[in-house]
């Protein structure tokens, strides 16, 4: 879907799926919150992507009014406009907001890099790689790619195996 761009998902009928996914996965992100040990690192990772996943909300309910203007390409460039002239909207929940949830992630996946490098990597580097390719290329495959990573490497950090220790008496 995100190769394709906004066309796709403009005309999408009846429901916008790719933005409903968007937000229905931004809120279960919400639960890495509560899967990895308690630290200060923890807590500032999960405050940061906890207004990242409210962000999300904010980005996916400006988009479900973007693609309910359907084919009105001059109401949308308005909106668009509107929003980016108005800073209250634009930085919490377009550019900055969102990004808080990838760097939440982000924060979380470098407990591991030491005992499970490859996986915090993908995280690492999959969270500033969407950004780049959202902002910087505007490429949707990219875009897919990015989110491939990061998501590959969140969940082989979910599904993590530990270490046994042997203990001996």
């Amino acid at each position: 879907m995100f190769s394709q761009g906004s066309k796709l998902a403009y005309f999408q009928e009846p429901i916008d799926f790719a933005h409903w996914f968007n937000l229905i996965g931004a809120v279960l992100l919400l639960s890495f919150n509560r899967v990895f040990a308690k630290s200060t690192l923890n807590s500032v990772a999960s405050f940061l992507t906890t207004l990242g996943a409210i962000a999300h909300v904010g980005l996916c309910t400006i988009d479900f009014i973007m693609w309910s203007f359907g084919n009105d390409d001059v109401a949308k460039a308005e909106l668009g406009e509107h929003i980016s002239n108005t800073p209250a909207i634009l930085y919490p929940f377009v550019i900055i907001g969102p990004s808080l949830l990838f760097i939440g992630l982000a924060v979380h996946a470098s407990r591991f890099i030491k005992t499970h490098t490859i996986p915090a990597l993908m995280v690492i580097l999959g969270a500033p790689a969407v950004g780049f390719s959202f902002f910087v290329l505007k490429d949707g495959l990219y875009m897919v790619l990015s989110c491939l990573l990061f998501a590959l490497g969140l969940v082989l950090l979910l599904y993590r195996k530990e270490k046994e220790e042997i203990v001996t008496g």
